[in-house]
């Protein structure tokens, strides 16, 4: 019986061991900043926050409408700016450097990112009240959110998933990551008081968001029906080269 109670005690503490380790670098699995000094295109907005600076890519542009991007977890989001503004030429443009990303300071958390992005809005809407929010991958989890407390013009979801938790809890089936995770972006939750207009943009062979996540996100919006895209041919890192991308954004 000794052996057996070895044994058993050794699986333990391996489980133990790895779902302690899940624990302490999750963020690290979800956050991929790009690190540079400061964001690359010029000008940028700058936001203060209690851990330092946060960066603004922009594009200025006088009048009522502007769009807001928040994107994918690996983006260096000034490098969109060209492309947000062929999608979107009548428009001021504001994408957001996230915390630890571009230059901004501080680390990136789904409270930290949700506090800057109602920031952002904030400024931006004293200036332009017609706003559109883009949310790429891990950003439409924040675009969602948000678009369900602020008055939205349109919102614009690309590879949207239902839950950053349910994927992970595919992911890693063995573990409790309900238990364990703390940035979940339920967005789910968010979109049955959306209001504004909505578009999904899904990629059809997307390796990273499964089809199902983006569908069930789908069914999730209660006052609105939101317009939903698939790409033929894209998957997850390649759907902004598809010659359909600018055009759904902006259209």
């Amino acid at each position: 019986m000794r052996p057996m109670l070895f044994a058993f005690i050794a699986v333990i503490l391996l489980y133990a061991g790895l779902c302690g380790y899940l624990y302490a670098n999750q963020r690290a699995m979800i956050y991929h900043p790009e690190l540079v000094a400061m964001p690359r295109i010029r000008p940028a907005m700058t936001l203060p926050t209690g851990a330092g600076p946060v960066f603004v890519s922009t594009r200025e542009h006088d009048g009522p409408k502007a769009a807001i991007y928040f994107g994918g977890n690996a983006d260096d989001v000034a490098l969109f700016v060209s492309d947000f503004a062929q999608a979107f030429p009548d428009r001021a443009l504001y994408l957001l450097h996230y915390r630890g990303y571009g230059g901004s300071a501080g680390s990136p958390s789904e409270s930290a990112l949700l506090a800057d992005a109602r920031a952002l809005f904030d400024r931006v809407h004293a200036l332009h009240p017609e706003i559109v929010l883009v949310g790429r991958s891990l950003g439409s989890g924040i675009a969602v959110h948000l678009a369900s407390e602020r008055p939205v013009e349109k919102l614009i979801l690309v590879t949207p998933y239902h839950s950053l938790q349910g994927i992970a809890a595919e992911q890693f089936p063995w573990a409790p990551v309900r238990l364990l995770m703390r940035d979940k972006y339920e967005s789910w939750k968010y979109a049955a008081d959306v209001t504004a207009p909505t578009r999904l943009i899904v990629a059809e062979r997307d390796e990273i968001i499964p089809r199902a996540s983006s569908e069930r996100l789908r069914a999730a919006f209660k006052k609105v029906q939101p317009e939903y895209v698939v790409i033929a041919g894209a998957d997850h890192n390649t759907i902004s080269e598809s010659p359909q991308y600018l055009d759904l954004l902006g259209r």
